[in-house]
Order: structure tokens, then sequence, then C-alpha cells
């Protein structure tokens, strides 16, 4: 019964949202997704570093333990959006940026120039699942947050993270996931998956990327559940913490 009610709400989500996906048909909708999503972002980051600023503080509290031979800590991050993350990393960190949507320049530039306390090094516009751009061994920390729920392959994202990273180099993350299959929630993620995958930019709401994190060649993970104190219900669930290659 419960199968039958998730296949009807489904059809008719996806029927209400007919006319996206007549534009995804076309080829039209990636086009138009890729113009919106980062004014999207942009805004809905505000809202989600202001309810989230005291994990992100938490998690990124240790990221100097990572510092290189060098004496600058060596930071990737997957999948920058808009820079979100930049104001939390220490002091004198050297930034690259990775992202597949280069119409994120433009809010990257303004991000740079609010937090004059980090060298940016350059914006490499790449899928996280192929970076040879980066060299292999060359970074200390890689970050990605809200990233792994829209990836096409998680097992060769990690895969392309463990390569970049030097040995004993951090990868930090933070990222929603599926709640538990006994909730309300996990029933309306599934209901809403597919439009919402569509909507924003390959999103995935049932994602479990707990596991993916689990079976990565890492040889220390310190990873966390929690419900996060945000407006939208759906995107509650949460991963967060880092590993250790």
């Amino acid at each position: 019964m419960m199968a039958l009610t998730l296949f009807i709400l489904r059809l008719a989500v996806c029927i209400l949202a007919f006319p996206m996906y007549l534009l995804d048909f076309l080829g039209l909708w990636n086009w138009i997704c890729k113009q919106w999503f980062p004014y999207f972002l942009a805004r809905f980051t505000v809202m989600y570093n202001k309810q989230m600023e005291s994990k992100k503080q938490e998690l990124f509290s240790n990221l100097r333990e990572f510092t290189g031979p060098s004496g600058k800590l060596s930071l990737l991050e997957l999948g920058c959006g808009t820079g979100a993350n930049f104001k939390f990393y220490p002091s004198g960190c050297q930034v690259t940026c990775v992202d597949p949507n280069p119409n994120f320049d433009k809010f990257l530039i303004k991000s740079i120039a609010q937090n004059r306390h980090l060298q940016f090094e350059r914006f490499i516009v790449a899928a996280g699942e192929n970076m040879h751009q980066v060299a292999t061994g060359s970074m200390d920390v890689v970050v990605c947050t809200l990233v792994l729920c829209s990836v096409k392959n998680q097992e060769q994202i990690l895969q392309e993270v463990c390569r970049v990273l030097r040995p004993g180099g951090a990868f930090y993350f933070m990222e929603h996931v599926a709640d538990k299959p006994s909730t309300w929630n996990y029933f309306w993620q599934q209901v809403l998956d597919p439009v919402w995958h569509l909507l924003f930019d390959g999103c995935n709401l049932t994602r479990e990327s707990w596991k993916a994190l689990e079976q990565a060649r890492f040889s220390k993970l310190k990873l966390q559940h929690l419900q996060a104190p945000l407006s939208w219900e759906l995107v509650r669930p949460h991963i967060y913490g880092y590993a250790v290659k």
C-alpha cells in the first residue's frame, strides 16, 4: 500500500513539473539550470551559513593541524560554489577551487575580495571525478560541503580526493543525506527526489553518503550524524566530519 501511495504521489509531482521535464527533453533545462543555480545558491548559502555557523566552526576548528611541510595549508575546495566556506578557513591558507559550473566565477571573485586573509590560487572548471589539473599528493586538505549529494559517482570522487591528498592529509565534509527509513521525512524525500534532482542541478535527497565514506580508502574516519537546525526539513538529516588519508 505504501509503495502504491509513493508511486501515485511521485506521478502527481512529476505531472506538475512537466514543463521542466519537457525543457530537459529538449536539451534546454541543463543550460537554464547552470545559469540560475549560482544565484539561488548565493542566497541559500547565506541562510545555511547563519543556521550552521557553529557546526562549521566546529568542523573546521582543527584545519591547521594538517599544515604540510611548506608551513602553509594547501586546501582544495571541491564543488566550491560561491565560496561560502572561505570565512571559516585559517589565515594564510592557500585555496584552490574546483567546480564544474563556470558561472560561479563572478561569485567567487566577490568572496575572494571579502576574505583577504586567504591566498587564492586558482579556479579550475572541472568535475570532481576527474581533477587531472591537480597534481597527485599536492594538497594538505580537501573540503566539500553539500556536494556529494549531486555528484555522478561518489566512489570516483573519493578516489580522486585520495589521489590529490598528501599522505596524512585530510578530507572534510558536511552533507545532507537520506533520513531514517522509518520517518515521514524519508517518505517525502522519496516522493520529491526525482523533481528535486532536476530542479536543483542534480541534487539527490535520498543518498546514504556515509556508506561511500566508510568504504573509501582512508586510514581514519570521524563521522557524525545530526539533524541540522535548518528551515527546510527535507535537508535536515546531515553527516559531517573528516577523514585522514
